[in-house]
């Protein structure tokens, strides 16, 4: 019997030979090595670390929803590669003006009576205006005023827009790192990776929340999924929420006709991000229309932990609320 149980404690002392570092004001750094070796473990011990890490932190049969609204579509001037939104692409998004209050606010509360606790507003623009933030702010307090968690996810922020978004009430602000650093300029040419590091200070030292993740399925390799996980892992502090993203490929984007990216490698990058950023919501965000049932409730299980529900997430499609609850119900899982 001992040769049958033997192999069972290999992959957790591998776990513990991986390298991690601690950095002088001993917060724990996660070397890109170490984060390759934690994707490249057997999926059924890597999931198993997942699950251990998840279960210290969370109630491992709870999920937060989120609701997504679009609050300015289209125009645009960044030219990143996966988006519709784009005025560099042919998409078929028409451009319009930001919404109305008693329009977020209906939203809102329609959000609130569906089960979502956070509600997150997206505006397609490099860098909002001063008089934008203005309006934006309004809207914010709108949001707060049905009782919910206030996001927004707005481009590239000044210090003072932080602090009259923080003002407003803003829990969380939303801006991926969408890949890693090497990675970053085959997709984005228009923004900095820099750029984007600044404005999560910006928010940081607002006192807003952090929201921050990547786009997976670009055409990236391991070791740059890898490299996306670290650079968001070792942010200090790791941020509150973590959006992972599978690319929805759009036709008039160039990365419209990207191989697509095997499922068991989404999930192990969202087992990665729930063993480097254990106190982080973990959220399974664009993507989970195409992945089926089955794939997402993998990623619950290796950690994610907050969906988006409705039946779009700015311009691509989204499961409708009936699907996810019908899965939650499968697996037992509440809704907060």
């Amino acid at each position: 019997m001992s040769d049958l149980t033997s192999p069972v404690s290999k992959p957790i002392e591998l776990f513990r030979q991986i390298p991690r570092q601690r950095s002088s004001d001993g917060v724990q750094r996660w070397p890109v090595d170490a984060v390759v070796e934690l994707l490249e473990l057997p999926f059924n011990d890597l999931i198993f670390r997942a699950q251990q890490v998840h279960r210290e932190h969370f109630d491992p049969n709870e999920v937060q929803l989120s609701t997504l609204l679009s609050i300015k579509t289209g125009g645009c001037e960044e030219d990143c590669g996966y988006c519709p939104q784009s005025v560099h692409y042919d998409t078929g998004v028409e451009a319009t003006k930001l919404l109305e209050p008693a329009m977020v606010a209906a939203a809102a509360r329609a959000a609130r009576e569906q089960g979502a606790s956070r509600f997150c507003m997206g505006a397609a623009w490099r860098a909002p205006k001063d008089r934008d933030i203005d309006k934006v702010a309004e809207l914010v307090r709108v949001v707060k005023a049905e009782g919910l968690e206030s996001c927004c996810t707005l481009g590239m922020l000044t210090d003072t827009q932080a602090r009259a978004l923080k003002e407003a009430g803003l829990d969380y602000y939303n801006h991926n790192l969408d890949t890693a650093p090497e990675a970053y300029g085959r997709f984005i040419s228009t923004r900095t990776y820099d750029d984007r590091l600044q404005t999560l200070q910006r928010v940081r030292e607002a006192g807003i929340n952090v929201c921050c993740g990547g786009i997976v399925g670009m055409g990236e390799s391991r070791r740059e999924r890898a490299g996306l996980v670290a650079q968001i892992a070792n942010l200090d502090p790791y941020p509150e929420s973590v959006p992972i993203n599978q690319l929805v490929q759009v036709e008039g984007t160039p990365l419209h006709g990207t191989e697509a990216l095997e499922p068991f490698e989404f999930v192990r990058t969202i087992g990665v991000a729930r063993i480097t950023m254990p106190r982080a919501r973990v959220r399974l965000s664009a993507g989970r229309q195409q992945m089926g049932e089955a794939v997402q409730a993998l990623c619950f299980l290796a950690g994610a932990n907050s969906i988006f529900y409705g039946d779009k997430l700015l311009t691509t499609g989204n499961p409708d609320w009936t699907a996810d609850q019908r899965l939650l119900g499968a697996l037992g899982i509440a809704a907060r």
